[in-house]
This record gives structure tokens, C-alpha cells and sequence, in this order.
């Protein structure tokens, strides 16, 4: 079923990171939609980029998600473009290039905690009593099936997105008597730069990631962006503090023998 051009339209949302990637395609879907939509980055150049291509339905303002003063700049921004801000996408978020625990330094560490988990913490602070002023609406947090699993490496990213989950649980349940849906949404392999951070030029991850998943292939951001999109509406009116997986069946269990 194709949603209506509609759907979202009174919904005014902040997607933090949404200069490329996953961010700008939903960014791309909300405003298709109906939304309007502040895509909010630390990169301007493609922040303004996809806001151009979005025309009168976007706004760019530049937010570094780890600052409380860029939040609260950006959210007086959507307010003065759009109106009451009824809607937010916490979806930035970084990794490092994979080394161990050993090997990685604790400033490293705490660097993409910063920007993962307490960026999004600072985000639903600033954001969620606007949300609650404009009588409701719905907050999302990215996190990932590394927020559910390990992998060798990546400690700062797969401890900030397990704690993005308990963070979801949290907020969902001080805000839903206020108004204000809180979700997470739970990619799995995606087709993104940074499915390749760090890793050797030449190395076709998509083929090497494929054989991990049930479905037989990587997502795409797209498909990522129509959940995100789902939650913001009121389709998703009874759904708090859930979990919503996007992940080709990833999370189902090892894939074993691919028989027929």
C-alpha cells in the first residue's frame, strides 16, 4: 500500500544527521509525505544540500548533536520556520574504524558515546517539551542490531546503541502520559558509508554482510526511512517503547545451512 502525499502533513520534525545516508532519506520520505522537516547536521554542506532538493517542505540548520546550545538554536529554528515542532528523529550517530578494547583509547571510546547516546539524550531534553506544548507527537532513536548483539571491534558504537535502548524504554514511559510516542527503530546491515568504515578498499561488504542475513542481501535506507516514517504517523498511535526491527531477519538467528 503506497502512502498517501498526506499522511504527515501538520507534522513538523527535526532528523539530526540527515546530510546523507539514512538521515537524508528520511528526511527525503517525511517530506514526501506531507512533513516538514529541519534536517539538522554537522556537515552544512550536504545538510543544505538535501534541504535544497526538498524546497519549501525543509529547512538545513547546522546542529552538532553533542551540544545543548546547537539543539536548542536548532529547535528555535523549526519553530521560526514551521511552527510547533511536533516530531523528532534522533538519527545521527558515528562509528570508529573496528579496534579492540585494547587498542582503542578511552577518549575514543567516550567520543562516540557522546555523540550517539548523549547526543540523543540531549536531544529528547531540549526537544520533547516543545513536542508536549504542541499537544504530542513522537520521538524516534535510531539504534541498531549492534544495540542487541556484539561484534569485534566496535565497543563505543554497540555500547551506545544497547544504551540507546534503554534510553528508549525510559523516555517512553515519562512521556507517554504527556503525549509524546518514543521508539526505537533497529537497522541491520544498511547500505550506508558507514557499513564500510575502516574497512580495506576494495572489500565488497554488501556480498560479505549478505551471508548474514536471512533475506539473502543489506537494506537500504529507504526501507529503514518507511518505519521511521510509520512511527511518525498516527498509524502508530499505540506504540510506545517499542522496538522495530529492520534488519532482514538479522536478529532471528544465524542463517546456518541456506538450504531449499
Amino acid at each position: 500500500m503506497t502512502a498517501s502525499p498526506d499522511r504527515l502533513a501538520g507534522t513538523v520534525v527535526i532528523v539530526s544527521g540527515s546530510g546523507g545516508g539514512q538521515g537524508a532519506a528520511e528526511a527525503r520520505l517525511l517530506a514526501a509525505q506531507g512533513a516538514r522537516v529541519v534536517v539538522a547536521d554537522v556537515d552544512d554542506a550536504r545538510g543544505e544540500a538535501v534541504a535544497a532538493e526538498l524546497g519549501a517542505a525543509a529547512c538545513y540548520h547546522h546542529l552538532d548533536v553533542r551540544s545543548e546550545a546547537d539543539w536548542r538554536a536548532t529547535l528555535d529554528a523549526a519553530v521560526a520556520a514551521f511552527g510547533q515542532v511536533t516530531a523528532l528523529v534522533n538519527n545521527a550517530g558515528v562509528s570508529t574504524p573496528p579496534r579492540s578494547i585494547l587498542k582503542t583509547e578511552v577518549d575514543d571510546y567516550r567520543a562516540v558515546l557522546d555523540v550517539n547516546l548523549v547526543g540523543a539524550y540531549t536531544g529528547i531534553h531540549v526537544v520533547a517539551p516543545a513536542i508536549v506544548d504542541a499537544g504530542g507527537g513522537s520521538i524516534i532513536n535510531v539504534s541498531s542490531v549492534n544495540g542487541f548483539v556484539g561484534a569485534w571491534g566496535i565497543a563505543g558504537y554497540v555500547s551506545s546503541k544497547f544504551a540507546l535502548r534503554g534510553l528508549t524504554r525510559v523516555a517512553s514511559i515519562e512521556l507517554a502520559r504527556k503525549g509524546v510516542r518514543v521508539n526505537a527503530v533497529i537497522p541491520g546491515p544498511i547500505d550506508t558509508d558507514m557499513l564500510r568504515t575502516g574497512l580495506p578498499e576494495g572489500v565488497d561488504v554488501a556480498k560479505a554482510m549478505s551471508g548474514a542475513v536471512p533475506a539473502g542481501r543489506i537494506g537500504t535506507p529507504d526501507e529503514v526511512a518507511a518505519v521511521v516514517a510509520f512511527l511518525v504517523s498516527d498509524e502508530a498511535s499505540f506504540c510506545h517503547g517499542g522496538e522495530f526491527a529492520v534488519d532482514g531477519g538479522y536478529l532471528a538467528g544465524p542463517v546456518g545451512y541456506p538450504g531449499q
